[in-house]
């Protein structure tokens, strides 16, 4: 994903002259705010993911990453060390996490119940994104300056596999079904399809008007694909790439979620919005609710389980005025980092 940096250049021009803090309640909508789950330790972050199944939410924050037990909203645990986390991808039936570290160009293999780095495996270069593919117990890791996925055995560890792909990949989704993954690639504007059996691309689709997408989600049931970009989401069939309809979102965005058991779609942006949105009898995308976040929330993960949201936040304070009276880039306000958690209204 986009990481922090970014994000911190994006509400420079936003940050007052003291620390923003969004509004604890939500827009009319389906959705509203539950509570926020303080972390307060220093570091950017990326990648979220949830563990339905075991009530575990995992947050990449800085070098390591931090576990809340979903059920209690509270901080249980860390997975450390490691030199930059990207994305955490999890293996629930194998008892393993796997963790892309960008800096070291490896993927770390997590023991669930002890949370400790048992081993670690070569990847192309900058791994970012990181996905558990169940049905051939595959681990894939997609490689941003490398251009690349890295395919690794689950249950060995070992390198079963180096896609080469046509551009920088960011966020990715699979469909065991169709034995597909799905991987955006951000600097062509399009969509790669790669085979499960094969490890190789099918096909490559562009996702215009959208450009530079990172965020991606999947409905398995009608086949289609949400991927937002800068102000747009773009909705596509999955089987033939065929772009569905667009959507206008916040400025800014970096992931994207669908729930299977609600069918709201949703888009988190560092313009302090989270889109709800839905498909509708007509086949037509349509937001629902605009969701107040804090500024730079842009990423977050659903549980499916409890159709909760939870986005990872902080406050900014702008930094010192330079030689032309502007303001310096924005920093994060010391122990401000926390996780926002959003649930279905009452």
């Amino acid at each position: 994903m986009k990481r922090l940096c970014a994000v911190i250049a994006c509400v420079t021009l936003v940050a007052a002259a003291v620390a923003w803090r969004a509004p604890v309640r939500a827009a009319e909508g389906p959705y509203t705010f539950l509570t926020e789950i303080k972390i307060g330790t220093a570091g950017g972050w990326d990648y979220a993911s949830v563990d339905s199944a075991g009530n575990r939410l995992f947050v990449s924050h800085g070098t390591s990453v931090v576990v809340i037990d979903t059920e209690k909203n509270t901080v249980v645990g860390e997975i450390a060390p490691t030199s930059g986390v990207h994305g955490i991808a999890v293996a629930p039936e194998l008892g393993k996490a796997f963790v892309s570290d960008g800096r070291a160009n490896k993927a770390a293999i997590v023991d669930l119940k002890t949370l400790k780095i048992v081993a670690s495996v070569e990847t192309g270069e900058n791994p970012d994104a990181i996905l558990y593919e169940p049905a051939h117990k595959e681990v894939y890791t997609f490689n941003g300056r490398g251009k690349s996925a890295t395919v690794i055995d689950a249950v060995t560890g070992t390198v079963k596999a180096t896609i080469a792909l046509p551009g920088k990949p960011e966020f990715a989704v699979v469909d065991v079904k169709a034995g597909r993954i799905y991987n955006n690639i951000e600097d062509t504007s399009t969509i790669v399809a790669i085979d499960t059996t094969t490890h190789k691309v099918v096909n490559t689709w562009s996702i215009a008007p959208g450009e530079g997408a990172s965020g991606l989600a999947i409905d398995l049931a009608n086949h289609r694909l949400f991927t937002v970009c800068d102000k747009v989401m773009v909705m596509l069939d999955s089987t033939t790439g065929r772009v569905l309809g667009t959507l206008a979102i916040g400025d800014g965005p970096d992931a994207a979620a669908y729930d299977p058991g609600t069918g709201y779609v949703f888009a988190s942006a560092s313009d302090g919005t989270m889109t709800v949105a839905k498909v509708g009898a007509a086949g037509k995308l349509t937001a629902v609710q605009t969701l107040a976040t804090p500024q730079a929330t842009r990423t977050m993960t659903l549980d499916p389980a409890t159709h909760r949201l939870y986005a990872a936040a902080a406050d900014f304070k702008p930094g010192p005025v330079g030689a032309d009276g502007k303001p310096g880039r924005s920093t994060m306000v010391p122990g401000s980092f926390r996780v926002m958690v959003y649930e279905l209204a009452k």
